[in-house]
């Protein structure tokens, strides 16, 4: 499992990096991120929940069943917006309040 950076998406803003807990993500010379080495990726998700522009995409791959989907998050207040595009095209969007994260 691993993410995928949309370049031309990517703000510079640098929190993916700051929050990654492998130290993957860096900004290259243009201020865009990038991942190195994406097979080092634990697939924590920190770096797709911190990026405000949706430019980091969570790869599921089939092995887990994601059918080579791609998940993006983002936020508005304390709800958190879980994206999930098919393959095929097909987007889903699953709402889930942040302040109560931890009850599930």
């Amino acid at each position: 499992m691993s993410i995928e950076v949309d370049r031309a998406a990517c703000t510079g803003c640098g929190r993916c990096a700051d929050i990654c807990p492998g130290s993957l993500l860096a900004l290259d010379e243009s201020g865009a991120a990038f991942i190195a080495r994406p097979e080092r990726c634990w697939g924590c998700a920190s770096c797709v929940k911190e990026c405000a522009a949706q430019a980091i995409a969570l790869y599921l791959g089939e092995d887990i069943g994601g059918l080579g989907g791609r998940l993006t998050v983002r936020r508005d207040g304390p709800l958190l917006h879980w994206a999930v595009r098919l393959a095929g095209g097909e987007t889903k969007v699953i709402t889930v309040d942040g302040r109560d994260a931890n009850r599930y």
